[in-house]
């Protein structure tokens, strides 16, 4: 019996042992959707890249920053976490152009936080409606160079910044907010938070193996 006991007991911490692994299985469709010759928004060599495509009105993006923030904390030398404002039309559009306007001025990564949070805590801004004026006096709080940001706005710069965008999320089949792309080639369909960063850390080794 002892032998027939010891042989169970090893079954089952072989299946336990197996657990995490059989968790980390990805399944297509379900957990991210392959984008058909995708390429990276900002390829950088030696560099996974994982570009985060947001927008500052929706609170989904709100609610999801901490986490993505904790996340790039734990991410390694060679992965790079980009940001792409959703340049998707309406209130969206501003806020976009203000994300552009303040990385011109090195503001973008620092404000960034802060600007989720005057939209949906502190209400010092509007989630729609907000004119140049507003977004003006919120980065030169912090900052930015007033007259600088407003001309920034509409510049050139932006005007094709905001184009690249737009064609990163066609090419790569983003319609909504937040998503995260791997290297331009995995659109992560995660289900929860901890499930889209499950499948985003995943992904990321899987390119890492393969070279990319």
């Amino acid at each position: 019996m002892f032998p027939s006991f010891r042989r169970l007991l090893l079954a089952a911490t072989l299946i336990l042992l197996s657990l995490p692994l059989v968790a980390q299985e990805l399944v297509p469709g379900v957990d991210y959707i392959q984008i058909r010759d995708g390429a990276a928004f900002d390829p950088q060599p030696g560099k996974v890249e994982v570009a985060e495509v947001f927008g500052y009105t929706c609170p989904h993006c709100a609610s999801f920053e901490p986490h993505l923030v904790a996340w790039e904390r734990t991410l390694a030398d060679d992965v790079n976490l980009v940001r792409i404002p959703a340049p998707f039309g309406g209130h969206w559009m501003p806020y976009a152009q203000a994300y552009y306007a303040a990385d011109a001025q090195g503001l973008a990564a620092r404000t960034h936080g802060a600007m989720f949070d005057a939209i949906h805590e502190a209400g010092t801004l509007p989630a729609s409606g907000v004119t140049d004026q507003q977004l003006a006096d919120f980065y030169a709080a912090h900052g930015a160079d007033r007259e600088r940001f407003i001309a920034d706005l509409s510049s050139p710069e932006t005007t094709a910044r905001l184009r690249e965008a737009r064609e990163f999320l066609m090419r790569s089949g983003v319609d909504g907010t937040p998503s995260l792309v791997v290297n331009g080639r995995y659109k992560v369909t995660g289900r929860t938070i901890e499930d889209i960063l499950r499948v985003a850390d995943a992904l990321i080794q899987r390119e890492r193996a393969a070279g990319r």
